[in-house]
């Protein structure tokens, strides 16, 4: 019989970086964001029945009465409840020595990104989220799981916190590799 594996020892509290435990982050994004998620999934939604019919029209493929049966109720509860599910789990922070996101609706993400990785700092804004009043802020690192995205923020706190990444990622010492 072999002996079950120990796992290492926890490090006393005193030893612990508070600053970069994987945690929730503090703020919750915008919730107007909840609508942005929401016209993203109506959009989605009919660009799929679009595509149904469509070759349907052009006698490719039909999808049976109970497909369609079972396809609407699906896509109205997509759009209503996945931008409910979003808002509750997506999340952000930036402290002075790391960005922390949160982020999924069916599976989730948490992750750090230390100031001293941290290449470039974008802001952007689709045609909907600038009608809304939102942006996302992508922080690109080093990190081979590619970037921090922050989506659904107000732009004002956008703007806040691009410039305050950017001072910050300016006055790192590191080359954010």
């Amino acid at each position: 019989m072999s002996t079950p594996a120990v796992p290492p020892p926890v490090p006393p509290a005193g030893d612990v970086d508070v600053h970069a435990a994987l945690r929730e982050p503090a703020h919750q994004v915008s919730p107007t964001a909840r609508a942005l998620w929401a016209v993203g999934a109506v959009v989605r939604g009919l660009v799929l029945v679009a595509a149904l019919v469509a070759a349907d029209l052009l006698d490719w493929w039909a999808l049976p009465w109970w497909g369609w049966a079972l396809l609407v109720p699906a896509l109205v509860a997509y759009a209503a409840l996945m931008p409910l599910v979003r808002y509750r789990v997506h999340r952000w922070e930036s402290t002075e020595t790391a960005v922390y996101t949160q982020v999924g609706w069916l599976s989730r993400e948490r992750r750090i990104a230390p100031m001293s990785k941290v290449q470039t700092v974008d802001l952007e804004q689709s045609p909907v989220a600038r009608a809304l009043g939102l942006a996302t802020v992508t922080v690109t690192t080093a990190s081979a799981a590619g970037p921090l995205t922050i989506t659904g923020i107000d732009k004002p706190v956008a703007d806040r916190l691009v410039a305050d990444l950017t001072r910050r990622t300016e006055s790192e010492a590191g080359d954010a590799t």
